[in-house]
């Protein structure tokens, strides 16, 4: 039905409900939405709320910063290597256990004990890869694996042994370089006195 001049200059709207470009609209003249071609009505906001979105993603999120997951299993010699990664990627952490030794898990007992603590019996060890552990994130020591997967005496034995030893060879340089003239001093007293009861045994 074409559209009629009004009297203040103005077209009368289209009384089957759509405007002259064939979208819908209601009686206050807004439009309810366009066709997505499918026959439905194309939805442009999200039905879940921002705020619970973000608070949910963050709690997820905190969650799962105490986890590592297992992602290889492998021989290195006279060791296993377990390989750990975090849930939403990173780099890579690894466990060493004792490997077993002339058909005996007797020096293996740590590794037993990683794979009882995990669920996993040694006749199917696959299984382990995909399995989430808790561990700590340090910065200094990186991650630690639960105390109750043998995180306290695998890798973290050797590395907290190395800081140590460091931590002493430098207290020890330190030290030297403090008194290095007192130092100096008594080996050079030493010597001469050395040098006199040498003197002194061969000419008596």
């Amino acid at each position: 039905m074409p559209e009629e001049p009004s009297r203040g200059g103005q077209s009368v709207e289209r009384s089957d409900g759509r405007d002259a470009g064939g979208e819908d609209v209601d009686h206050a003249g807004v439009r309810t939405g366009e066709a997505d071609g499918s026959g439905g009505t194309a939805v442009t906001s999200s039905p879940v709320d921002e705020s619970v979105q973000r608070r949910l993603r963050e709690a997820y999120l905190n969650d799962e910063a105490g986890v590592l997951v297992v992602t290889e299993v492998r021989s290195a010699g006279s060791e296993v290597h377990v390989e750990f990664r975090p849930p939403h990627g990173g780099s890579a952490h690894v466990e060493r256990f004792p490997a077993p030794r002339d058909g005996s898990l007797t020096e293996s007992a740590a590794f037993l004990e990683f794979l009882e603590s995990a669920g996993v019996s040694p006749l199917g060890v696959d299984e382990i890869v995909g399995t989430r552990v808790p561990a700590t994130y340090d910065p200094d020591d990186g991650w630690q694996i639960d105390r109750r997967y043998g995180g306290d005496r695998t890798a973290t034995e050797p590395r907290s042994l190395r800081r140590s030893l460091t931590a002493v060879r430098a207290r020890a340089a330190s030290w030297v370089w403090r008194y290095r003239y007192w130092l100096f001093a008594l080996l050079l007293v030493g010597g001469e006195i050395l040098f006199v009861v040498v003197v002194v045994l061969l000419y008596t």
